[in-house]
């Protein structure tokens, strides 16, 4: 680590849950819900990613956690950490989460 390294740490907050891996590329956007047909379309591909998920042997499921945190702005940022297939051991669904930045140049 050299002199010029910049390094943040925030606190935030995560909730843990399982979900089915190959929906994880499913997305829904504002756009998707801005009319009839959008949404129609939104459902349409949610319906094919499931058939594809179902021909190529089912669905795999994995932990997630939601982080969230408020930057240096005041904006709420959020990410996802993949936890893996078994259940992390914390005793409830939300935690708590430490968040760290570091910045720096590569040599």
């Amino acid at each position: 680590m050299s002199m010029e390294d910049v390094t943040r740490t925030y606190e935030g907050s995560a909730k843990v849950g399982r979900i089915m891996k190959s929906f994880a590329t499913i997305t829904l956007k504002p756009e998707d819900f801005s009319s009839p047909v959008s949404f129609q379309m939104a459902i349409s591909r949610i319906y094919e990613s499931m058939l594809r998920m179902m021909e190529s042997g089912g669905p795999q499921h994995t932990y997630m956690a939601e982080v969230r945190f408020t930057d240096d702005l005041g904006n709420t940022v959020v990410f996802a950490v993949d936890l893996g297939p078994n259940l992390p051991p914390f005793s409830s669904e939300k935690v708590k989460a430490r968040i760290v930045v570091q910045l720096y140049e590569e040599d």
